[in-house]
């Protein structure tokens, strides 16, 4: 069954065509990859599918709802990774995740956010203000408040960007592990290896179309790699 449904999407930013009429289907279940080059329209369609931007044609679909007519359920409902870490520069860690489980409603918050704290082996910047964390200490804080209220559904836009390989790693098997017990994700990538063994199903997208989809088995024959279906399917003049 179909979590993310995707009809002849598109978006305009003045004379720039930055979706043009993307169809796309994401089943419960399916750890979906999106990939494309620099400018090809992954975080706009992230940005629609999460509620951020409205659509200027077509129709897209989150869990059943209309994302144009009630964004804001959307957001309720699902997990969000931005492409760029960006917690607010002047709470603490622990404020951070707080503020995002309140407005979440969780129960149990000092537990949920001490297991989030001990996941990224962050306790000792509890008390540390965001703009004072590296980068890949803010992303494993985009990390934790994307997955503190155990969404169904989770939006993952460059998930393993500025994390070390230990934590790389660790990431890969919490997502297998989410993806086993229910979970559905939606992730944008450039990091192809780590995708290629992650998703089962993908898309990729150049100038704002969707070039190529399907199953990781039915995109990647024998011999080949996603890395190679890539730059066949997105090189100019390839």
């Amino acid at each position: 069954m179909a979590i993310i449904s995707v009809r002849s999407l598109s978006k305009y930013f003045g004379s720039k065509v930055a979706l043009d009429g993307v169809t796309l289907d994401v089943n419960e279940g399916d750890l979906f990859g999106l990939f494309g080059p620099n400018g090809a329209g992954k975080t706009t369609l992230l940005r629609v599918l999460t509620g951020q931007l409205q659509p200027d044609a077509g129709k897209a679909h989150v869990s059943g709802i209309d994302v144009a007519n009630d964004p804001l359920e959307v957001k309720r409902q699902i997990g969000i990774v931005p492409e760029v870490e960006s917690p607010p520069t002047y709470l603490t860690s622990y404020e951070y995740l707080y503020f995002v489980a309140r407005i979440r409603m969780i129960q149990n918050i000092d537990e949920k956010i001490d297991n989030w704290l001990n996941f990224f082996d962050i306790q000792e910047v509890r008390d540390v203000i965001c703009r004072d964390l590296s980068k890949g200490m803010r992303q494993k804080l985009m990390l934790a408040s994307a997955f503190i209220h155990e969404p169904t559904l989770v939006f993952l836009d460059e998930p393993f960007i500025n994390l070390d390989p230990i934590f790389q790693r660790r990431m890969q098997e919490y997502l297998k592990n989410y993806i086993a017990n229910g979970g559905t994700a939606f992730m944008c990538s450039h990091i192809l290896e780590i995708s290629e063994r992650l998703c089962n199903r993908a898309a990729i997208i150049s100038e704002g179309r969707v070039v190529a989809s399907g199953t990781m088995n039915e995109l990647v024959k024998e011999g080949e790699h996603l890395e190679d279906i890539f730059f066949r399917l997105t090189e100019k003049g390839g």
